[in-house]
């Protein structure tokens, strides 16, 4: 039997926080696009913005499924996530101008699949498991595809897989007149790429983090949407000042910066934000008495 731990609905019905969260992320991963339109990777941060809408609305998620429960799910649920949203999102890059499109459905279906193994042959029979692992694997490959993007300023496999050009020279033998000929040929450099340098793993669990963290950490009998979430943005731009550091090292100086600048200052104003909300809900709560328990010396 499963008991439901009633968390706060929230003034923002889960329907419109997800449609919101589903949008900005696609819509921040096509706009990475504008770097390859105007010949410089100033636009990348907009892979950022994705990551942190997709993690933004799955704190919601993550709070209706682990309200079934003591809040112990949130780890697992954070990991399943991302692991099917890796999956997905190093698949679905393979697909040019569609990728983001089809890195959603391929997550969608990853999702689907384990919640029904979960709900169905494991018998967890909790009644939001299903809908609510479809969403947390699309918001997996959704904030990886949108953090990859930034580093990368590309949302294409291609780009995310060759880290540099080397050039390797031969030799072709003397030409009419003994003048000596060389082969001259470009081989892709794997190692210091997104994915062959492994930056993709530090991508994988800044996200996780950022995921789990909110809700795990506002659990409680005055847990509301508005603190909750804007520790979602919060916790979403901290990952993002990471992956902005690491985008020097692929799209150089200049838009490097721009990530760096647009990350700090989201950071600082969600982050003021959140305490101020703390503060709000801890006021609340300064005059309640303990409950005193029946018995003993009482």
């Amino acid at each position: 039997m499963t008991v439901k731990m009633e968390a706060s609905a929230g003034k923002m019905p889960h329907n419109t926080l997800m449609a919101y969260g589903l949008i900005i992320a696609v819509v921040g991963t096509y706009l990475t696009y504008l770097n390859v339109v105007t010949g410089i990777a100033v636009f990348s941060f907009f892979g950022g913005i994705a990551a942190v809408a997709a993690l933004w609305w799955g704190s919601d998620t993550i709070k209706h499924l682990c309200s079934y429960g003591l809040g112990t799910g949130v780890p697992s649920a954070g990991m399943i996530a991302f692991g099917s949203g890796a999956l997905a999102m190093i698949v679905g890059t393979k697909f040019g101008m569609a990728s983001p499109i089809v890195t959603l459905i391929l997550a969608a279906i990853l999702g689907a699949v384990i919640g029904y193994t979960a709900n169905t042959i494991i018998n967890m029979n909790i009644p939001v498991m299903i809908m609510s692992l479809v969403e947390l694997s699309i918001v997996g490959a959704m904030t990886m595809l949108g953090f990859a993007s930034m580093c990368t300023g590309s949302f294409n496999f291609s780009e995310m897989v060759i880290g540099s050009m080397s050039l390797s020279v031969e030799s072709a033998g003397a030409a009419a007149g003994g003048a000596q000929q060389f082969l001259v040929t470009a081989v892709p450099q794997f190692g210091n790429s997104l994915i062959g340098g492994a930056a993709l793993t530090v991508i994988f669990f800044l996200g996780a983090i950022a995921l789990q963290h909110p809700f795990n950490a506002c659990l409680g009998p005055n847990e509301s949407q508005d603190r909750t979430l804007m520790l979602a943005l919060s916790c979403g731009f901290l990952s993002m000042i990471v992956i902005a550091v690491i985008s020097f090292v692929f799209i150089g100086l200049l838009a490097g910066t721009v990530n760096l600048l647009v990350s700090l200052i989201a950071w600082f104003y969600c982050y003021k934000t959140y305490i101020e909300l703390s503060k709000r809900d801890a006021f609340a709560w300064l005059d309640s008495k303990p409950i005193l328990e029946v018995g003993g010396d009482q």
